[in-house]
C-alpha cells in the first residue's frame, strides 16, 4: 500500500536537504525524502567541503613557505599528506554528524527512505530498499539528484585507474604526483593545492585558458600566478590516449607525453538523470539534465528539476539549494517561485576568481561594443592588498551606458566581496551610485569604491565650466 505525501524528494544533497527542511520544518507538510547514498550530497563528500579544507591546509603551508616576505623566518613545511586527508574526513564528519544528520530531518518529521527512487507515475516515486519495494504517493515530486564526473572517451583510460573528485578524497592520501586533464575550477582549485603540499602536477587543458566562462583576462593572470607557484600548465593541449608506464600512468597528448603516479580527470559533470523514469513520463532528458521551464516545472507540472540535474541551471551548491526552496515555494504558492536568473560563482584558488553578470566580450555582443566600458582596480594600487601582500590581483567592472552588468575579480576573499556588485546588477544599478556608499577603508572592497569614484569624478569634470559659471554669476 503507498503511503501519501505533500513532497516527496529525491535526493538529499545541498538542495535536496534544504527543500526537505524548509518543507517539512517551516511549512508543516508531509515530507518524505528519498537517498540512495549519504546525505549531504557532493558538496558534502566529493565537492565543496573536501576541496575547501584541503585549500585551507595548502595555503598554511604556502605561508610557511613564503614567510620571509613578512619579516617571519621562512622555512620548507614538513606536510604530512595523510594527516591532510584524515583532516579532510573529520571536517566531513562533524558537518554529517550535525547539519547533515539523519536524525536532525527526522526530527523535522521528513521520512527517510533509503534506496535508489525511480519516478513511476505523474505523482507517484518507488523506492528499490534492502526490504524490497516501497511506494510513495505525493501531490509533488522534487528531483535533486545532482550530477558526477563526465568521463571523456580518451582511449586507454579505462585500462588504467583514475581519480576524479568523487575519488580522490575517498582514499587516504594522494598520488606522489599528479597528472590532470581539464582546467576548470576543480582542476584548478586541486593543482594549486596540490602543487603547495609538495606533490607536482601538471594540468592539460585542451582550451587556451583555465577556466573559460571567466572573464579571460583574470583568467589568464590567474594561470600566470599557478606557474609560478610551480603548477605545470599546458594549455590548449588535447590527451589523445592513456596507459600504464612512467611513474605509474602516462598521458599521451598532441603535445607530447606526460606522466605521474597518478591521474585525474575533471572535465565536466554529467547530470543524475537518466534512471529516474522521466523520459518514460515524457521528459526530455540528456547529459545536462531534465528539461525545465522558467519555474524549474517539467513537462508533467507535478514533478520539479532543480540543481544540476537540471538542463540550463548553473552547477553550483548555491544555486541548487537556492532553487529547491524556490521550487517548493512555488508547488504550494503558485507563482512565488521563479529562479534567479543572476548567478554569482567563485573559483575558489588563492587568490579567488570571482564572476557575476557578464563578461566585457559578452555584454560587447548583447548591448554594442560602443555602450560598454571597462573599469579595472588593480590590486597594486590598493592599500589592504599592499599591507597584505597580495597585490597581484585585480577587480573588474563591466557597464553599459554607465549600468553595471557584469563584475569580476582576482583577488584574496573575492568570493565574499562580489556580493556587493552582484547586488548593483540585480537593481540595475548605476556604477556612480556605488560611490554614494562608504566602504570600510583598508579593505579590498574599497577598489569598488574607488572604481565607483573615478566614475563620478569623470561625470564631475563635464560640469566644470558649470561651476565656474555658477561661482561667476554668485
Amino acid at each position: 500500500m503507498a503511503q501519501e505525501y505533500d513532497l516527496v524528494v529525491i535526493g538529499l544533497g545541498s538542495g535536496g536537504g534544504l527543500a526537505a527542511e524548509f518543507a517539512a520544518g517551516e511549512l508543516g507538510l508531509r515530507v518524505a525524502a528519498v537517498e540512495r547514498g549519504r546525505i549531504g550530497g557532493d558538496c558534502l563528500w566529493t565537492g565543496c567541503v573536501p576541496s575547501k579544507a584541503l585549500i585551507a591546509s595548502a595555503r598554511v603551508a604556502h605561508t610557511v613557505r613564503t614567510a620571509g616576505t613578512f619579516g617571519v623566518t621562512a622555512g620548507e613545511p614538513e606536510v604530512d599528506l595523510r594527516a591532510v586527508w584524515a583532516r579532510i574526513r573529520s571536517i566531513q564528519a562533524g558537518i554529517a554528524e550535525t547539519d547533515d544528520s539523519p536524525d536532525r530531518f527526522r526530527e523535522l518529521g521528513v521520512d527517510l527512505v533509503e534506496g535508489s527512487g525511480r519516478i513511476t507515475g505523474y505523482r507517484q516515486v518507488t523506492v528499490d530498499t534492502a526490504d524490497g519495494e516501497r511506494r510513495l504517493d505525493a501531490r509533488y515530486i522534487l528531483v535533486c539528484t545532482g550530477s558526477r564526473p563526465a568521463v571523456p572517451p580518451i582511449p586507454g583510460l579505462d585500462t588504467v585507474g583514475y581519480h576524479t573528485n568523487e575519488t580522490l578524497f575517498e582514499i587516504d592520501e594522494p598520488p606522489s604526483s599528479l597528472v590532470m586533464i581539464g582546467g576548470g575550477p576543480i582542476a584548478t582549485e586541486l593543482a594549486q593545492s596540490m602543487v603547495r603540499l609538495g606533490v607536482p602536477t601538471t594540468v592539460l587543458e585542451m582550451a587556451h585558458r583555465l577556466v573559460p566562462r571567466d572573464e579571460p583576462e583574470l583568467a589568464d593572470r590567474l594561470g600566470q600566478i599557478l606557474r609560478r607557484e610551480g603548477v605545470d600548465l599546458h594549455l590548449s593541449t588535447s590527451a589523445t590516449a592513456v596507459r600504464r608506464g612512467g611513474d605509474g600512468v602516462v598521458v599521451e597528448t598532441d603535445d607530447g607525453e606526460f606522466s605521474a603516479a597518478g591521474l585525474l580527470v575533471a572535465t565536466g559533470r554529467t547530470a543524475n538523470v537518466q534512471s529516474l523514469g522521466l523520459g518514460e513520463l515524457g521528459v526530455p532528458v540528456g547529459p545536462g539534465g531534465a528539461e525545465v521551464d522558467g519555474r524549474n516545472r517539467t513537462l508533467v507540472p507535478s514533478i520539479y528539476v532543480v540543481g544540476d540535474a537540471a538542463e540550463g541551471r548553473a552547477d553550483f551548491t548555491h544555486v541548487a539549494a537556492h532553487d529547491a526552496v524556490l521550487a517548493v515555494r512555488d508547488m504550494f504558492f503558485p507563482g512565488r517561485g521563479a529562479p534567479a536568473q543572476l548567478t554569482p560563482w567563485c573559483t575558489f584558488t588563492d587568490p579567488e576568481l570571482a564572476h557575476v553578470g557578464l563578461t566585457a566580450a559578452e555584454a560587447r555582443e548583447r548591448h554594442g561594443r560602443s555602450a560598454v566600458t571597462v573599469h579595472r582596480h588593480e590590486l597594486a594600487q590598493n592599500d589592504r592588498a599592499r599591507a597584505d601582500g597580495t597585490t597581484d590581483g585585480m577587480i573588474l567592472v563591466v557597464t553599459a551606458r554607465d549600468k553595471i552588468v557584469g563584475a569580476h575579480a582576482l583577488a584574496p576573499t573575492a568570493g565574499e566581496f562580489i556580493h556587493e556588485l552582484a547586488l548593483a546588477i540585480h537593481f540595475g544599478a548605476k556604477l556612480n551610485e556605488l560611490s554614494d556608499l562608504v566602504h570600510i577603508y583598508p579593505t579590498l572592497a574599497t577598489g569598488i569604491g574607488r572604481i565607483a569614484a573615478d566614475r563620478s569624478f569623470e561625470t564631475a569634470e563635464k560640469y566644470r565650466s558649470l561651476a565656474k559659471l555658477t561661482r561667476w554669476m554668485g
